[in-house]
């Protein structure tokens, strides 16, 4: 029965043909539409909106930067390329970029937060608050008074880790802490605001926090038997298992030679 209601072969053969031409018609009318949007000047781009972060950076001069680095209308532009030059811009850390129709790009900018200086005294770089390291104009931070963060290379958020939970307990002695470093040879050495140094040793903050509560626990009661206040701290070596040793600005010691230097040295157990 199947047999007799199948279609002759002719009659197969030109709906197949139709179907196909049908099929190139509809495939050349979409190509032709996508051609004229293409070149068509409405979507040619005609503009950008910027948002966000913009406090380092005029929407006039970021727009100036990144426009000729632009190619391509609504359709083509590439907007991973378009991302990357905004994040080429002197303190953008991000840069989120989308499409909207018909014409115009918005992207939603986040700024580096600068929370302390990187390297060398007189570098460009900076650290983020994130521990990331990126170059900017120093000249610009607000407000200028950062601590020296130093370190290896990649070790920045480690660095600023430990900043960040040693700095507060000096506050209790009313000592402000300007300059951590990490050496080479993974040793810490901090900075006060008075000059002193302080020799924290090696660890990470699990081993090195409880040796600074220490001395800032102690700092006070030891220079008080020298007349002193903590200010008068020129330095500590925390590397000692059960105690730390200090110098006192103005305290004379047992030997001639330190004597003749006006300095001290205490220790603490």
């Amino acid at each position: 029965m199947s047999a007799a209601l199948q279609q002759p072969f002719d009659v197969r053969l030109m709906n197949g043909t139709a179907t196909v031409l049908f099929a190139l018609a509809a495939g050349l009318l979409l190509a032709g539409l996508g051609l004229w949007a293409l070149r068509h000047p409405l979507f040619a781009l005609g503009g950008i909106t910027v948002q966000g972060g913009v406090t380092h950076n005029s929407v006039a001069t970021l727009r100036a930067n990144v426009a000729p680095r632009l190619a391509g209308n609504f359709f083509t532009v590439d907007l991973g390329a378009t991302r990357r030059a905004f994040e080429a811009v002197p303190w953008v850390r991000q840069a989120q970029v989308r499409r909207e129709f018909p014409n115009r790009l918005r992207v939603v900018l986040q700024e580096h937060q600068a929370v302390a200086y990187w390297g060398e005294e007189g570098g460009s770089r900076l650290v983020n608050s994130f521990g990331e390291v990126f170059e900017a104009n120093a000249g610009e931070v607000e407000p200028d008074e950062l601590p020296r963060l130093a370190g290896p290379e990649g070790q920045s958020q480690p660095v600023l880790a430990m900043y960040r939970a040693i700095a507060p307990l000096f506050e209790r002695l009313e000592l402000a802490a300007t300059g951590l470093e990490l050496t080479g040879r993974g040793s810490w050495q901090l900075e006060l605001d008075t000059g002193a140094r302080v020799e924290l040793g090696r660890g990470d903050i699990a081993d090195v926090v409880p040796r600074v509560q220490r001395l800032v626990d102690t700092l006070t009661q030891v220079a008080s038997r020298y007349g002193r206040l903590p200010e008068a701290l020129l330095s500590a070596d925390l590397r000692y298992g059960d105690g730390y040793a200090i110098r006192l600005r103005g305290v004379g010691t047992v030997t001639a030679d330190a004597k003749g230097k006006g300095q001290a040295a205490a220790a603490a157990r």
